[in-house]
């Protein structure tokens, strides 16, 4: 279940453009509210609303738990609320001037609703702030503001069916250093029962070796458009060598809805996804023993990518300063490291790292992949044009890389003009 959650920052969700073009609350404070003096953040005795997005019951268990406490500790009354569409609640929430006070936010919706106004830009007066990642911290930064705290995130590494691996004569010694390296064992692991790569055939998992090239979509703030660079050829181009000699194969192609489906079910030896696979292999292949490495060194260096979400908090909300105080708690390590044993997901702080590795060391790769990861897109509407460059990747077999990246190019340009 988790990685549907985070898949769906760069593979969809396109009920979320329509609450990116909803103009501002602005419509002023409940009545009984009144602004305090630190930081010009309203209080008020009304209780807070929070609305996530869950993966399943142990996200929604352990959230609830998580706030429970910090109302017996605060004396401030929250609830919890799991939405059934995130995005479409959000946007009917601000659209009614009556948004939850705290919600979970990705990636790819923080432009619209920062730049309309809906959003409190509370980051810099997190007393954590130095303590999240960067990379996490400029994935919510918009036009120069930290706008939310980051309340977790996930990386991609190389999954490898250590049973396939022997029987293919491989040691630990032949692990993927380099893109050379990936295609000579893919090939090696490719047999009539089943392929040495299989992947999700979208830029969410692709992007992997854009970034290992030294490219992406957009650069690091995402108010420039670079998918037609050189490096993102290249990649391309790379990808489609693998495909060509049939060592890599889309998730779909091989009967699959995603690429922990086909690692699972023993339809690829190798995949790339996130630490979200864990609860899958546990759940659904329980049998399959496997090992989990980080990605290879492309022609510029490491790569991988991030997904992530954050607390939003709403410009209008009544008590903005207990908000503050929530998030802060819900970030703490003893809470994020709660939520990762419960649900699955790493940590956005790097006070937390140490543990978490100890408590988590096949998981170590993922977190190692923080160091050098980089965002999705975060202009307004990257996600429809995300969503336009996925289609194209699918038919990369038969494609040309420049042809593809020179389209999703002018389409991101339209973006940032």
């Amino acid at each position: 279940m988790q990685r549907r959650t985070t898949r769906w920052l760069v593979v969809g969700a396109l009920a979320a453009a329509g609450a990116l073009t909803l103009s501002a609350c602005g419509s002023g404070f409940s009545s009984g509210s009144s602004t305090s003096g630190t930081g010009g953040l309203t209080s008020s005795k009304k209780a807070l609303t929070v609305l996530i997005g869950s993966s399943g019951d142990a996200e929604t268990k352990a959230v609830n738990s998580a706030v429970a406490d910090w109302t017996k500790s605060s004396g401030t009354k929250a609830t919890v609320s799991v939405a059934s569409d995130l995005n479409q609640q959000l946007a009917q929430g601000f659209s009614a001037g009556k948004p939850a006070d705290v919600f979970y936010l990705s990636t790819d919706a923080l432009a619209g609703y920062a730049s309309n106004g809906s959003l409190l830009a509370y980051g810099d007066q997190l007393k954590n702030k130095s303590d999240f990642y960067p990379s996490l911290v400029k994935s919510f930064t918009f036009d120069g503001k930290f706008y939310c705290a980051p309340k977790d995130f996930s990386t991609l590494a190389l999954e490898i069916n250590t049973d396939m691996w022997k029987a293919a004569g491989l040691t630990d010694a032949d692990i993927p250093k380099t893109w050379d390296d990936l295609a000579t064992v893919a090939k090696k692991l490719t047999t009539p029962q089943h392929v040495g790569l299989g992947i999700g055939g979208e830029y969410a998992r692709i992007a992997a070796f854009m970034t290992q090239a030294g490219g992406n979509l957009m650069n690091a703030d995402s108010t420039k458009a670079t998918a037609n660079s050189d490096a993102n050829i290249k990649a391309l181009d790379y990808v489609k060598t693998l495909i060509a000699d049939g060592s890599l194969k889309y998730a779909k192609d091989l009967g699959a809805g995603w690429g922990g489906e086909a690692f699972g079910k023993g339809l690829a030896a190798m995949t790339i996804e996130g630490n979200w696979i864990t609860g899958a292999m546990t759940n659904d292949y329980p049998n399959v023993k496997y090992t989990i490495a980080e990605l290879p060194t492309g022609p510029a260096g490491k790569g991988t990518m991030q997904f992530t979400n954050c607390w939003g908090i709403a410009a209008d909300s009544p008590n903005q300063a207990a908000a503050l105080k929530l998030v802060e708690k819900l970030t703490s390590s003893s809470d994020q490291l709660a939520f990762s044993k419960a649900f699955g997901p790493m940590p956005s702080i790097k006070s937390a790292a140490a543990t978490w590795k100890k408590d988590n060391p096949l998981l170590v790769p993922f977190l190692k992949g923080a160091d050098y990861a980089k965002g999705v897109p975060t202009a307004k509407g990257a996600a429809d044009v995300v969503t336009d460059f996925n289609s194209k990747i699918e038919s990369l077999a038969t494609g040309d890389p420049k042809t593809i990246l020179d389209a999703t190019q002018k389409n991101l340009e339209a973006l940032v003009k």
